[in-house]
């Protein structure tokens, strides 16, 4: 009986700061205030208003997570940290994600993607959901409280044999100090969480853009605008064998070229093309489902069979009619042509034109307001465990600011929900840091 008192008085005197009110640090506070309903934990957020990124994520819909439910494929969706998020996501996983939001009223659904979306189609409805749960929990959510330093304090342990322990001092832009024995920075991508976390010993891997749309002024898409065709395949041929080809939608843009295909791209070419300044060569396929003989097989029936036909009015391929006459016509086919008219010479340009187009990407374009960032505090120097710092005793992280990244689809939020899970399942514990 003693000592269950002197516990509960310890964990009710556990101080937890959490930097951060976006996503990983709301989940990872309430996390931690729902396991350890005796801790103090207080959310610090810059900003009037917190979980900014939440409520214009999924064009305001915010796209929760992905219904992937085997973590063994879930992880093949992130460019950098599948290894690290194999064994976080058996602990938890979109499955759990989906329970937890609808354990607190809010129905999830499916979309043909696999993408997952509050049934109202509202980011609000998550936004009030995590305030709520917050303010349950017992959570102090302190909003226009930006952080300008972090330090920690270290003390000798008061008994021989026993760990060091230490603290926090957070200073406040006002002047105002907080103390805490436990710190969750989950700041995102904020150059500030990553020099915070540069000088309490962490090795940074250098943050760079991913999930960005291209721009390619080329001929070939001008006036194409709005065009989208629903599976291509994309490579950087400059990059070499080791970074892959991604298929998926791909949409024409006034600038060049957006859809699933290019920000997955984008995502495992991050850092190949932020080395290239933005500026390499793209191939773009089409067709993936023809293999160029194949491809020709059928263009010869066609031109058998459609003889007297003119060739830009008559596609006989799954691609949109504005794009074929525009991919004809680079290639020297006239609006007057007729199959019977194709050589044999024009026929391999047209089959290389369609499998093969390579395009000038000049520079990188944005994912509407959404940013996610390749990169930050190196995985190395985290326990994925609990989250809890290798460097710095007491310390721990959660979401962007862990050099962790997946593509577009719901994968970012979802590795922002599990690491800020764990770290709160970890942080309120007697005796761990």
């Amino acid at each position: 009986m003693e000592d269950n008192t002197k516990q509960s008085s310890t964990l009710y005197d556990l101080k937890i700061v959490v930097i951060g009110g976006g996503a990983a640090g709301f989940f990872g506070a309430v996390a931690c205030a729902t396991a350890y309903p005796y801790t103090q934990v207080t959310l610090l957020e810059a900003g009037r208003q917190p979980l900014a990124k939440v409520r214009i994520s999924g064009g305001g819909r915010c796209n929760v997570t992905h219904a992937c439910f085997d973590p063994a494929l879930l992880v093949q969706a992130y460019p950098r940290g599948s290894k690290a998020l194999r064994g976080a996501f058996s602990r938890f996983q979109p499955r759990d994600t989906v329970a937890w939001f609808e354990s607190r009223g809010v129905q999830l659904k499916t979309e043909p993607d696999g993408r997952m979306f509050p049934v109202t189609d509202s980011s609000q409805t998550i936004v009030d959901c995590l305030l709520q749960a917050a303010k349950d929990a017992g959570v102090r959510v302190r909003t226009s409280t930006p952080v300008k330093s972090v330090q920690y304090i270290p003390e000798l342990p008061s008994e021989p044999g026993r760990e060091p322990k230490g603290r926090f001092e957070i200073g406040i832009k006002n002047g105002e100090t907080i103390e805490c024995d436990r710190l969750l920075i989950a700041t995102g991508s904020n150059p500030q969480g990553y020099r915070w976390a540069k000088d309490l010993g962490h090795q940074l891997e250098p943050p760079v853009p991913s999930l960005f749309t291209f721009n390619i002024p080329d001929s070939r898409l001008r006036d194409l605008a709005g065009i989208s065709v629903n599976h291509v395949s994309l490579r950087l041929p400059d990059a070499g064998k080791t970074l892959q080809e991604q298929t998926g939608a791909l949409l024409i843009t006034h600038w060049g070229i957006s859809g699933p295909a290019v920000l997955k791209l984008s995502a495992w070419g991050a850092r190949f093309l932020q080395e290239q300044h933005y500026q390499t060569s793209l191939l773009i396929n089409w067709l993936p489902e023809y293999n160029p003989e194949s491809l020709r097989q059928l263009l010869l029936v066609v031109k058998s069979q459609l003889a007297r036909r003119l060739i830009t009015n008559n596609c006989p391929v799954p691609i949109p009619k504005r794009l074929w006459r525009s991919l004809t016509a680079n290639v020297g086919i006239g609006e007057e042509h007729r199959w019977a008219e194709l050589s044999k010479k024009t026929l391999n340009q047209l089959i290389q034109e369609l499998t093969q187009g390579r395009y000038l990407i000049k520079s990188k374009g944005v994912f509407k307001e959404e940013f996610v960032t390749c990169g930050g505090v190196s995985l190395k120097d985290v326990n994925f465990k609990t989250m809890a710092s290798r460097r710095c005793p007491g310390l721990y992280f959660a979401g962007e600011i862990l050099d962790i990244d997946g593509i577009t689809g719901g994968f970012n939020f979802q590795s922002a929900w599990t690491t800020a899970w764990l770290a709160g399942q970890a942080m309120g514990k007697v005796g761990s840091c």
